[in-house]
């Protein structure tokens, strides 16, 4: 295995500031990725890694990419929730890979709701 050089450590420091930023802090957008183990099983991993290629495709500095586990919905999985400042949350279900590229355009970049895949629109209550 070859030594590492000054570079590669810094390349490597890099890549985890980014992922920590992606994933952490306040932001005008915050998607988070339902993966409990009803979530893996349908693919939410796939959409985590979706989601994390548009934040850093578009340089989006403005959003926030993290995770949770189960929302309760197995059968609608893989899903995801989409929340802007001072708007009500999103719940989008179904996910595919085509679908979260969607929601980025239309939805945190473009401010339309995607309908046809959200299931919800507003904050759960339990009281």
């Amino acid at each position: 295995m070859p030594k590492l050089k000054l570079e590669d450590l810094a390349a490597v420091r890099e890549k985890a500031r980014k992922a920590v930023s992606l994933r952490d802090g306040a932001a005008r957008v915050r998607v988070t990725i339902h993966m409990g183990t009803c979530g893996l099983a349908a693919g939410s991993r796939k959409i985590l890694e979706a989601a994390l290629r548009e934040v850093e495709g578009r340089d989006l500095r403005d959003v926030i990419v993290t995770t949770s586990g189960c929302a309760g919905l197995c059968s609608r999985e893989p899903m995801a929730t989409v929340e802007v400042v001072e708007e009500a949350p999103v719940k989008y279900v179904d996910l595919t890979e085509g679908k979260v590229k969607e929601i980025f355009s239309e939805h945190i970049l473009g401010g339309k709701i995607l309908q046809q895949y959200a299931l919800a629109i507003g904050s759960e209550r339990t009281y």
